[in-house]
């Protein structure tokens, strides 16, 4: 696997300039996709989210715009831009947009 964009390495970039927010949508754009992992960038509308799931790695996620309710075990936090959490793997995590947001996801699959 490579990274997503080309037109993305070796350039200063505005995060939240690189994805658009579009209505009753959840967006997303995959900046690097390697096997070790992923970087992802979402823009989540108003009132959208992700429901209830579970992954098999730990998950880092950066709020870049907006807040977010984000919900780990069953104890939820509110996230707001410039703020970061770990979601830890196997267990249980949710996200709901709180107005809109966007958010950074880095995966790491080791």
């Amino acid at each position: 696997m490579t990274t997503a964009d080309d037109n993305l390495i070796g350039r200063a970039l505005a995060l939240a300039e690189l994805v658009q927010y579009q209505p009753g949508s959840v967006v997303s754009r995959t900046l690097i996709d390697k096997q070790i992992g992923t970087l992802t960038l979402f823009a989540f509308d108003d009132g959208q989210g992700l429901s209830e799931h579970t992954a098999p790695y730990d998950a880092f996620v950066q709020i870049v715009d907006g807040s977010a309710d984000i919900t780990i075990a069953g104890e939820d936090h509110r996230v707001t831009a410039g703020q970061m959490i770990i979601m830890p793997a196997n267990r249980p995590h949710a996200l709901r947009a709180v107005g809109r947001f966007k958010m950074l996801l880095v995966m790491i699959r080791a």
